[in-house]
């Protein structure tokens, strides 16, 4: 039977990175989003709204998929309304295909803010958290959508009865423009303006991420995992985290960052520079740098999210994660996290997104 897949979310750093991966592998793919087009070459785009029922009966009438990569959110103004948001695009896109009977399989993309906690209380919850992090932690006595989307993959799943994994990457590495959670563009757009500048890319984060063991999860590691826990009956109603399988120390990495750009870097020097202040003070110049080499992408608020940086950089304790659950299940992937940026900065630069 011909796998088909519907990647809700299409056109994110998840949702992108999965439609090459499963094309690789032979899949017919569709991709949904709200203005979803075929950038990964043999992508089925489908444009609805995923909180509108009736826009995604209409845009889904003529797709039967076999499984379903649910990769998208919607960043609200508070947890309640990333609860209510985020939950009802989960339960449309799933009432919208139970109809039809063809769905086998579910993945939900999360992350690790299952383990520490929402936006509004990120790893400061009152406890910290047991690291490395491992998917039996119980969930957080706090609100948090990643609860709510799992709940409503749950529900549908008893209901239609198909399979379901839960996949919960560290911070995501990989090309995509307008996405909410993007560190390693926003760093490279960073960097890019201290080399335009003659600053140095000075460290904004925190003593403990600084110090502290850390890793980060490629986008294509993630579509590795996705596609084989889809092709793996063992894996099937399971929670998985997946990073790359390398930890590192940004105190170490950051200079080798620095480096690829050509300018001087600069560690933790006692006190926390957030990135989203920086920035914000930047637009200007950016459009200015945009002009003069030629880039496609003049909006520096498309480009970088650094409030999400932030968060990740600006934690008060270290954070890793342990990968042995899949591994004992067959997963075997990896991906060098330096290569994980060189490749993504040579990517900008090639996609004339970053001088």
């Amino acid at each position: 039977m011909q796998k088909i897949a519907l990647i809700v979310g299409s056109s994110g750093i998840a949702g992108s990175n999965l439609a090459t991966e499963l094309l690789a592998n032979g899949w017919q793919v569709h991709g949904l989003a709200r203005g979803a087009q075929d950038d990964a070459g043999g992508l089925r785009p489908v444009a609805a709204d995923l909180l509108d029922p009736a826009s995604l009966q209409a845009a889904l009438a003529s797709v039967t998929p076999t499984n379903v990569f649910i990769t998208a959110w919607l960043r609200q103004q508070s947890e309640a309304d990333n609860i209510r948001v985020n939950g009802a695009m989960v339960r449309n896109v799933l009432g919208a295909l139970a109809l039809k009977k063809s769905v086998r399989h579910v993945a939900l993309v999360t992350g690790l803010k299952h383990y520490l906690g929402p936006f509004e209380a990120y790893a400061s919850t009152g406890t910290s958290p047991q690291t490395p992090l491992r998917e039996e932690q119980p969930r957080l006595p706090v609100e948090n959508f990643y609860y709510a989307q799992e709940d409503e993959v749950f529900a549908a799943a008893a209901r239609d009865g198909f399979s379901w994994t839960v996949h919960r990457p560290h911070t995501l590495i990989g090309k995509a423009v307008g996405n909410a959670m993007n560190m390693g563009t926003t760093l490279a757009v960073y960097a890019s303006i201290c080399k335009e500048t003659g600053r140095p890319f000075q460290w904004p984060g925190s003593q403990a991420q600084w110090q502290g063991l850390s890793d980060v999860t490629d986008a294509r590691q993630l579509a590795r995992q996705l596609v084989w826990a889809a092709d793996s009956e063992a894996a099937h109603d399971t929670a998985f985290n997946i990073v790359n399988g390398d930890v590192f120390r940004w105190q170490w990495l950051w200079g080798r960052l620095a480096q690829w750009f050509g300018v001087e870097a600069a560690g933790f020097d006692g006190t926390m520079r957030p990135l989203e202040l920086e920035m914000s003070r930047h637009h200007a110049l950016w459009r200015q740098m945009a002009a003069r080499h030629g880039l496609l992408e003049a909006d520096l608020g498309r480009l970088s999210s650094a409030w999400h940086t932030d968060l990740d950089l600006g934690r008060p304790i270290e954070v890793m994660t342990d990968m042995g659950r899949s591994r004992k299940l067959g997963f075997t992937g990896y991906q060098s996290t330096e290569a994980s940026f060189y490749d993504l900065f040579a990517q900008l630069r090639a996609d004339r997104l970053i001088p």
